[in-house]
């Protein structure tokens, strides 16, 4: 029988309810948009449901344990075929990690909060966000107060993150005449044009086949400034210009710089590539935007003044097109951050006018200027990755640069096609070339430098060394796709707790198969979801990836986000062929509105509560959800009242809320409601 959870102003569901979902009433039905609507739980799903519900036992104690294995002898024979739960962290195994938070020396302090935050369900008053950005509000980057502080913007850092102290409570309104996306693949192709108004883009790129105004639509014709002739072909002349690149088995998961629309990422699916696109929020407007609202993996960012939001040595390739950056600028401090990124034996693909043209500009950023005329235009230098900037000086030369970083200039091929050439560069897996370069120039980073620090760490003029040690990550390719999505890294040693206690290696594969069990058993068929309105999908508190994993066979990409104050597993998710990035959740994600389809949160807002209040948090789920889209929370029931509240609030249709064992789920869907009063101006 299951039992109630009432937390303080905050019921779960009636007795009745609960009742029924136990029974498994055959005309129960979610509403969701699809005319075909699944049952809530039959007979059989609702033993699966108790049963997978389990996924966190306390493991404190042996007699805890004892108890648990007793409990479970007794479960029905649909929770035996389930296999054995996954328990909790253990306080041993977190010190066994370290966290993005403990690496990162210059993170900034962050405000904590001790009160609780609950309030009752009406005590929530919401008004729409009174900004400047309107429907394409990012608080973390639309911070017009912390912007008009910034003492320089010399290393663009005004288009960094910059959080307001607290996290905004304000909804982000929708443009005028928005319309549900346009599903995958089709979206690839177009997308509405009222969901991402911009045209500026369409009237500077329309002619390379970026994106062109086509009555009500916006559409993607899968050009670029380097392949206007298409994405495919470009990719494909890769290829050939390197055989060894071997998309979608030796290269699995790349780094696209400066993405424009995205359209490289989103073909590159066609040959099982998984591609991380990132470009800043500038006078582009809304690039990042529209490869979203196509259903192609994008973030906000920019290569300015701070490391990249991500681990080092994991990218197995790092692509620029039309990278008309200085990258040899400030002792090549740019590029060396893309070194740290990539993996020893991976490539940096450099598809830009400085390889084939003879334009002084160009010219330039090959050869090189002198330390003179450097000084001289210093005070001009440009060191952002937004499309079409130039170089207006230059340091020293790329090539001379990439020989001294010991990158391997493989080959530079032209695409008669296109008109374009590509040079394609290797990284050393040794330190051999490194230490016999005859000047320490770019330097070699101190030995204390942590090249997975990257939480507000500033970028520094330096390289780190090749790991040598077989048993530490970084000394061996991981294996192809898609072998590397099931298979511990060779770096897990077993004398290492996992996560959930057991032996590292042991840890990994029994988080797969709890979460391909979960997937299968319950989320696919148990939730009334229409995976086939699914697409884009974050995973707000990854451990080793096995959500994401889970996934594989079905048309989306997960975004992996490991928070800053959980262990570091992030390289780990990279390993096995997936990819993600390091966030606070008390902050807001870089990301435009009305990103995603659906949100994964298992146990997260229990451990935020800890440190910030959850209004915040629920208000920038909303702001990232699109209407219609789903969240999926598993966590403790106190946190699961609190949250299904917030979202009653937010006039969410809260589908299904189910406790036992002071564990909960809780299932939502995303409606069109916005209030109609704004906040007051600060």
């Amino acid at each position: 029988q299951l039992e109630q959870d009432e937390p303080k102003g905050n019921k779960l569901q009636n007795h009745d309810q609960q009742e029924s979902q136990v029974q498994g009433i055959d005309n129960a039905t979610f509403n969701d948009e699809t005319k075909d609507k699944p049952e809530i739980l039959n007979t059989t799903q609702t033993d699966t449901f108790q049963s997978l519900l389990k996924t966190k036992t306390n493991q404190e104690t042996t007699e805890k344990d004892t108890q648990i294995e007793a409990q479970q002898q007794h479960e029905s024979t649909s929770e035996e075929t389930l296999g054995s739960t996954i328990p909790k962290e253990t306080n041993e195994s977190k010190n066994a990690w370290k966290s993005q938070k403990a690496q990162s020396e210059n993170e900034k302090e962050r405000r904590r909060d001790e009160s609780s935050g609950k309030e009752g369900l009406y005590g929530y008053t919401w008004h729409l966000c009174n900004v400047t950005a309107g429907s394409d509000y990012i608080p973390c980057l639309d911070n017009e107060k912390a912007l008009k502080k910034l003492r320089s913007t010399r290393h663009f850092e005004h288009r960094e993150r910059h959080c307001p102290e607290e996290g905004p409570t304000c909804l982000v309104p929708l443009p005028k005449g928005y319309k549900r996306p346009i599903s995958w693949p089709k979206s690839r192709d177009k997308i509405w044009y009222n969901n991402v108004p911009h045209t500026k883009l369409a009237e500077f790129k329309g002619h390379q086949n970026w994106v062109k105004v086509s009555g009500d639509f916006l559409t993607f014709p899968g050009g670029g400034t380097q392949f206007i002739h298409g994405a495919l072909h470009y990719i494909d002349f890769l290829q050939q210009s390197v055989p060894n690149l071997k998309w979608g088995k030796r290269t699995r998961v790349i780094l696209d710089v400066g993405c424009g629309v995205a359209s490289f990422g989103g073909y590159l699916f066609d040959r099982d590539v998984l591609t991380m696109s990132f470009a800043p929020k500038d006078e582009h407007e809304a690039q990042v935007q529209f490869a979203l609202e196509r259903g192609i993996p994008a973030i906000s960012a920019v290569m300015g003044s701070q490391r990249l939001p991500f681990p080092c040595r994991v990218f197995d390739v790092v692509h620029c097109a039309r990278c008309r950056v200085p990258w040899h600028a400030e002792n090549g401090m740019l590029l060396l951050e893309l070194n740290r990124v990539l993996r020893p034996g991976g490539y940096f693909i450099w598809s830009a006018t400085p390889v084939y043209q003879k334009l002084p500009e160009d010219v330039e950023i090959w050869n090189g200027r002198t330390q003179t005329q450097y000084n001289q235009f210093s005070s001009n230098m440009v060191l952002s990755v937004s499309m079409g900037l130039t170089c207006q000086v230059c340091f020293a030369a790329m090539s001379s640069l990439t020989k001294a970083m010991c990158w391997d200039l493989l080959t530079i091929k032209r695409d008669k096609l296109n008109s374009v050439s590509a040079a394609i560069y290797r990284k050393p897996i040794t330190n051999e070339c490194y230490d016999k370069r005859p000047d320490n120039n770019p330097p070699m980073c101190k030995e204390n430098d942590d090249a997975n620090a990257v939480w507000h760490v500033p970028l520094r003029a330096c390289m780190h060394r090749v790991p040598i040690n077989p048993a530490e990550r970084g000394t061996r390719w991981p294996a192809h796709w898609p072998n590397r999505l099931q298979k511990a890294p060779y770096w897990l040693n077993r004398t290492q707790m996992g996560i959930y206690g057991k032996p590292a290696p042991q840890d990994f594969v029994k988080d797969y198969e709890h979460w391909t069990r979960v997937v299968s058993k319950l989320y696919m068929s148990g939730l009334g979801i229409s995976w086939s309105n699914v697409r884009n999908v974050m995973d707000m508190r990854a451990v080793y990836g096995g959500f994401a994993a889970a996934l594989k066979d079905i048309k989306v990409w997960v975004m992996n986000v490991v928070n800053l104050d959980s262990p570091d597993t992030l390289p780990i998710i990279y390993e096995r062929g997936l990819f993600g990035m390091y966030h606070d959740w008390c902050e807001s994600f870089s990301t435009y509105p009305r990103s995603y389809d659906l949100l994964h949160a298992d146990h997260l807002f229990s451990k935020l509560e800890k440190r910030c209040k959850l209004q915040p948090v629920l208000a920038e789920v909303d702001r990232i959800v699109r209407p219609g889209g789903k969240l999926i929370v598993r966590d403790e029931s106190d946190a699961i009242g609190e949250v299904e509240n917030l979202l009653k609030s937010l006039h969410w249709e809260v589908h299904l809320t189910f406790s036992k064992d002071q564990e909960g789920i809780l299932s939502a869907q995303k409606g069109d409601w916005r209030p109609t009063a704004y906040q007051a101006s600060i």
